[in-house]
């Protein structure tokens, strides 16, 4: 059996291995997302998240990025999770179906040349697919981030990423850096880099 501290190497290897990949891999991808929201912004548009689990902690973490801020002072970036309103969840999971809970969201809140991000670790979450598709169809650019294989989603959306792992909580880690690069991407481009980071 494995000693505490090699588990510990071990996960952590596997962890930066999964985010080099996605380094060589990626890069252009994530440029190309940034800059959708960056022009999103200049309209006068917003940013909206959602998923499930882990999935819509990092919807969350990345809208409160965008509206309080990254690295700088600057106003605040319209940017929502759909995750937030427990109400409206709750709601619409029983007076309709949870695979409508992000669709009847996006269909009340969502407006042509907004940017629109799916997160699913598998690419198949239903509830997902459906919300970037009702995103599609209001003329929202979308966007999705996944795993190794892009599952369901990778057919609907304008923007994929793909986290080259089949495992669930490294797909998650790198979710969360690519999001923290979009958000120091977008912070320089609208507002200048103040910080000299």
């Amino acid at each position: 059996m494995k000693s505490k501290k090699n588990i510990i190497s071990d996960y952590i290897e596997r962890s930066i291995q999964t985010k080099k990949t996605l380094s060589i891999s990626q890069t252009d991808g994530i440029v190309q997302i940034a800059e959708e929201i960056i022009n999103a912004y200049r309209k006068g548009k917003k940013v909206l998240w959602f998923g499930n689990g882990g999935s819509a902690a990092d919807a969350q973490h990345l809208a409160c990025e965008l509206v309080s801020k990254f690295y700088i002072e600057r106003k605040a970036l319209a940017s929502i999770a759909f995750t937030t309103n427990t109400s409206e969840l709750t709601a619409i999971a029983n007076d309709y179906d949870f695979d409508r809970v992000f669709s009847r969201q996006v269909e009340a809140l969502v407006n042509s040349g907004d940017v629109v991000v799916g997160i699913t670790t598998s690419g198949n979450s239903s509830n997902v697919i459906e919300g970037i598709k009702e995103a599609k169809r209001l003329g929202a650019i979308t966007v999705g981030f996944t795993g190794a294989t892009g599952g369901k989603l990778k057919g609907y959306v304008d923007h994929i990423l793909m986290v080259p792992s089949e495992e669930t909580p490294h797909i998650q880690e790198a979710h969360i850096m690519v999001g923290h690069i979009i958000c120091y991407l977008v912070e320089n481009e609208l507002f200048g880099d103040k910080n000299g980071k």
